[in-house]
């Protein structure tokens, strides 16, 4: 319990908070929209870059590709049992389940650098390739949602490789590897230079995005017109459902209990950035309002106040058997 307090009284989640009770207050705080993009550019480019780091002074390992397997194989697997549970629970439609079941199968970038920053205060930090692992799990799961919603159709192969050409060279995918693959070559002496940008303003940053992400995710929950109670207690089964899958496997696999944290919260989280691009592209039938209030609204504030501390506890009690 002292573990949980001491993350929701992290200047972070208490940013997090500032922006949601500004919100439920209908304050007219905001943060410019540019200044927010600014922002999230800055975060994936700095979280790239420390991974990159980590990996050029660690060098590549077996555990690392064993990671970059299971996160691959997460984010294929995963979209499966939430459409299950969407369509039958949920009661949603094909194209509707496989949109949100994508969201569920692919991964929060927020989500995540706000779990490894929790994790490193309180002395878990996960290994830095597990930045790549974040890489890798952002499209699998595209695929597999458009599958499921629109089955082998004639539909799904037409355009397939725009989609692919979309979300292979999705800006998030592509500053993610490419500072990483910058990180890799350019070792702890070249980002030393650098480090007074990308390290010391690190969490001043992702404090002032936090905000603004509380800000938005309440917003977008009062406009929600779609989303039901039921719907809304299936965004939060469903990544504690995820996220004891990659509790497990990356414990099965050898994992230290840091990165066996940050593959359960990869898991566990759902995509609103890239994912919702890639569907508004490929099913723009789909309900926009409906999956980016499930992951948006209401899985991302669960994750970040509650499931990362419950994510962390399962790391560490499986890490103990």
């Amino acid at each position: 319990m002292a573990g949980s307090m001491g993350v929701l009284f992290s200047p972070v989640i208490l940013f997090f908070i500032l922006g949601a009770l500004a919100a439920v207050a209908r304050s007219d705080l905001t943060i410019p929209e540019a200044v927010g993009k600014g922002i999230s550019l800055y975060l994936m480019a700095a979280i790239g870059l420390k991974g990159g780091v980590e990996v050029s002074a660690a060098g590549f390992s077996v555990e690392m590709v064993l990671a970059a397997l299971a996160g691959v194989g997460l984010s294929l697997l995963l979209p499966l049992p939430a459409y299950f549970l969407l369509t039958r629970l949920g009661r949603l439609d094909r194209t509707n389940g496989g949109a949100v079941a994508a969201h569920y199968g692919s991964v929060s970038v927020v989500t995540f650098v706000t779990g490894v920053e929790v994790l490193t205060t309180g002395g878990m930090p996960p290994a830095g390739y597990m930045v790549a692992v974040l890489a890798l799990m952002e499209t699998p799961a595209i695929i597999m949602g458009l599958v499921l919603a629109r089955g082998r159709t004639d539909a799904a192969v037409h355009g397939r490789g725009e989609l692919l050409r979309e979300t292979l060279l999705n800006g998030s995918v592509v500053l993610l590897m490419g500072s990483f693959v910058i990180g890799v070559l350019i070792g702890k002496d070249g980002f030393t230079q650098i480090a007074p940008v990308f390290d010391a303003g690190f969490r001043g940053m992702l404090c002032l995005f936090l905000l603004d992400l509380g800000l938005i995710a309440v917003r977008r929950l009062r406009e929600a017109r779609s989303l039901t109670f039921r719907l809304a207690g299936l965004a939060i089964l469903i990544p504690l459902i995820n996220g004891a899958i990659g509790a497990v496997l990356g414990t099965l696999i050898g994992l230290d209990p840091g990165s066996v944290a940050a593959l359960t919260i990869l898991a566990a989280s759902a995509s609103y950035i890239a994912v919702p691009a890639a569907m508004r592209l490929a099913l723009p039938q789909a309900d926009p309002g409906l999956y980016l209030a499930m992951s948006l609204a209401v899985t991302f504030p669960f994750n970040i106040l509650f499931g990362i501390p419950l994510y962390s506890a399962l790391a560490q009690g499986l890490s103990g058997l």
